[in-house]
């Protein structure tokens, strides 16, 4: 069985798979998913009032859409847009809330010594994974002096960003839609949830039990879509899963996928998934990236070096890897 799961602090492919439960005629689980950040965005929860609660959903889509717009590389009136557009010639200023989430993000890239990086952006910008279109070598080459998060240079007294080199990017992608589900809960907190699970890609966070029950989260089989390699029984916390399987293509037998390791500028290729379990999906989003790029063991004893958090990693080989925190079925 697994330890400390339930207590510990959530993916495209963190599913609930608990049936409903017999309830009263006036409460009930209502669910719903739309299409937003470019992923598969969910909601569900246990509410008296269905009214009530497609109301509440609206307000957690509505927060998933204002992020975007503020966040989103797709949209050229984007916060990120503009900093990505004018930061390596002057100081951009930019919300708060997107000054403190790049804050969080430099942290990441402090603590993981650049694993996580959302400077990668300066050559990310160069893959379409769904039109099959990579860089060259050379192109690579010639982006990667953009790519160091310490070349992004933030100033709390205005809440600017400059970008120290030219040719730099960045790109949220790595964290936003962890932060959007965050905000996503804490909408639902405030209205007295206390049963739900918000979910936007790869990305969940659970409040509560599923009524009396854990919420049974499945983790992908790497190599099959429709099966699930394993099963955790989680409570109010929050698991992401990055898996190389989520925007790819393959070329002449290598897979080309959107976790790319910022010291080369191409994708990892270390394992299969990483699953990271924590308190916040902002904490977890970040873990995966920073987990999948630096690799199986040495990802996990970055992990173990982290009190609050826990793993689960899938190996090329097939191999299925925990953090201390967790025991093996």
């Amino acid at each position: 069985m697994y330890t400390r799961l339930c207590r510990r602090a959530a993916t495209l492919l963190a599913i609930p798979l608990i049936s409903l439960f017999a309830t009263p005629a006036h409460a009930e689980w209502v669910f719903r998913e739309d299409g937003i950040m470019g992923t598969r965005c969910a909601v569900e929860l246990w509410s008296e009032s269905p009214a009530q609660a497609n109301l509440l959903i609206d307000h957690v889509f509505a927060e998933f859409r204002r992020i975007d717009r503020l966040m989103s590389t797709y949209k050229p009136t984007s916060q990120v847009s503009r900093v990505n557009a004018l930061a390596a010639k002057q100081r951009v200023k930019v919300a708060p809330e997107l000054f403190d989430l790049l804050e969080t993000a430099l942290e990441y890239s402090r603590i993981s010594n650049g694993a996580f990086d959302i400077t990668y952006a300066s050559v990310g910008y160069l893959y379409d994974f769904r039109a099959h279109v990579r860089p060259n070598a050379a192109q690579i080459a010639a982006a990667l002096p953009g790519v160091n998060w310490r070349h992004l240079e933030l100033r709390r007294a205005d809440h600017s960003v400059h970008f120290q080199r030219p040719g730099m990017r960045i790109d949220l992608g790595g964290i936003g839609k962890g932060y959007a589900v965050d905000r996503g809960v804490a909408i639902l907190q405030r209205a007295g949830i206390a049963h739900a699970m918000v979910n936007a890609g790869g990305d969940t966070r659970i409040i509560g039990d599923r009524r009396g029950k854990p919420w049974m989260v499945g983790i992908r089989d790497p190599n099959e879509r429709e099966k699930v390699a394993l099963r955790l029984p989680l409570e109010n916390t929050a698991i992401s899963t990055s898996g190389d399987y989520e925007r790819f293509f393959d070329e002449g037998g290598v897979r080309y996928h959107h976790i790319l390791d910022p010291k080369t500028g191409d994708s990892a290729r270390k394992m299969r998934s990483v699953s990271i379990i924590a308190a916040t999906a902002t904490r977890t989003d970040a873990l995966t990236k920073m987990v999948f790029v630096t690799g199986p063991e040495a990802g996990i004893a970055l992990i173990n070096k982290l009190d609050d958090v826990d793993a689960v990693v899938i190996t090329n080989d097939g191999r299925v890897l925990y953090s201390n925190g967790l025991t093996a079925p």
